[in-house]
């Protein structure tokens, strides 16, 4: 008879299958709470699962929430300020569903998943937590005004930063936690921090060190590996041909258009 975890974990993936995300977290959730991190901790395709799970549920709002701002100030301008506040109000539900979910992960990360005590995990595990954490720190930024925004985006350099000095020193360029990071991180750059050239350079860089050492990738991880090299330089196009345009399309490894004006 399979564990608790294993039937969660199953659980997870039919739910992710018919497209029911919100209980797919709940599942991993279950996952999570199954597991023994003193002695034990979640294998690669629980991380996954796990990452994959709140990525859906939260990609929802964040593309929500573009549309009703552009839609709040549509109203503001066209003198509707009742129609204005109605959207507003709306937007600020979206806004809190989404500071709930970031919240929750930051918070499971922190007490859970990289809690003091915990056994020593890899280096590819530590990344992909810290990577996690900077992920969504960056999305509170998206959205977040004044010292919250700040905060947000202050906390998101500090988790890049840890998890990239990780990554340099101990997974090869090819790796797909490494390049996954190396994409956000240059969008953080791009779109919180609004520093095109530093989020090109290291951009480039990623891929320049990736294409050095693409020969000697395994079957296993060529296709999720390319797929974000090819994300990369998608945006470093972007970025490098449209920088003095108002509207971007960025990506990021929810791989993912987000379109519209710099805010």
């Amino acid at each position: 008879m399979a564990s608790s975890r294993e039937e969660s974990l199953y659980k997870a993936k039919l739910a992710e299958e018919i497209e029911r995300f919100d209980e797919m977290v709940d599942f991993m959730k279950a996952v999570v709470n199954a597991v023994d991190f003193s002695s034990s901790e979640l294998t690669p395709e629980e991380r996954n699962f796990l990452s994959a799970a709140y990525k859906h549920v939260i990609s929802m709002r964040r593309s929500a929430l573009r549309p009703i701002m552009l839609t709040e100030l549509k109203e503001q301008r066209s003198g509707e300020p009742d129609k204005a506040e109605k959207v507003r109000e709306y937007r600020l539900v979206i806004e809190e569903e989404l500071s709930g979910i970031c919240r929750e992960v930051l918070e499971m990360i922190e007490g859970k998943l990289m809690c003091e005590g915990n056994k020593k995990v890899e280096a590819d595990a530590e990344v992909f937590y810290l990577k996690m954490k900077g992920d969504y720190n960056r999305y509170l930024a998206e959205f977040k005004d004044g010292s919250e925004k700040d905060v947000a985006a202050e906390k998101t350099l500090m988790c890049y930063k840890a998890a990239q000095e990780i990554a340099e020193a101990e997974l090869n360029p090819t790796n797909s936690t490494r390049l996954g990071l190396a994409l956000n991180f240059a969008v953080f750059y791009y779109e919180i921090m609004s520093s095109p050239d530093q989020a090109c350079t290291l951009g480039k860089q990623a891929f320049d060190d990736a294409i050095k050492e693409l020969d000697s990738l395994g079957e296993d991880g060529y296709k999720e590996s390319t797929l974000i090299m090819q994300l990369l330089r998608d945006n470093l196009s972007l970025w490098t041909s449209e920088l003095q345009k108002p509207k971007l399309i960025k990506l990021d490894d929810n791989y993912q258009y987000y379109s519209g004006p710099k805010r």
